[in-house]
């Protein structure tokens, strides 16, 4: 009975310490400590990077990151330098858009807080950055997805080659 009672308590506390990892997999649908990017992956911090930066604003009507357009080389690192520079607050989310699109329609249900190593969430007059490693050819965005943000233009595109 004894091995009985203690195996039951193992694998109780086992599966207790995996449930976290499952809620936050729900969370975004994608994330967590091995997560799989479609744009490429976190870039080592301690290697050097191209910088580019991205402003984030609102202007007539509009909400836009500036620049809207960059084109990156497969395996090239990046840091982003993100400057809110706006009077609202602002997110960079790096994906393919369909990805992003998914992302906004969950945002839409409920406030998400992000903590992924490829989004930023920035408050007014504030900056942040993002080291980025392009692993992968293709065409993906950034994008703020707070409710209406992205509708009033606030993506952008990269092209890697």
């Amino acid at each position: 009975m004894q091995i009985f009672s203690s195996t039951v308590i193992v694998a109780t506390l086992a599966m207790s310490a995996t449930m976290p990892a499952f809620a936050d997999a729900g969370h975004h649908g994608h994330h967590g400590a091995a997560a799989k990017f479609a744009a490429g992956e976190p870039g080592d911090p301690k290697r050097p990077a191209r910088i580019v930066n991205v402003a984030m604003t609102e202007s007539d009507g509009k909400m836009l990151f500036v620049p809207s357009k960059l084109d990156m080389r497969k395996g090239e690192q990046v840091k982003f330098v993100l400057r809110n520079s706006g009077e609202l607050e602002h997110e960079f989310v790096l994906a393919t858009t369909d990805e992003n699109l998914a992302h906004a329609e969950a945002m839409k249900a409920g406030a998400m807080k992000h903590d992924d190593p490829n989004a930023k969430l920035l408050d007014p007059k504030k900056a942040s950055d993002i080291v980025w490693k392009f692993t992968k050819a293709g065409e993906f965005e950034y994008a703020c997805l707070i409710p209406g943000h992205r509708e009033a233009g606030m993506t952008g595109t990269i092209t890697v080659k």
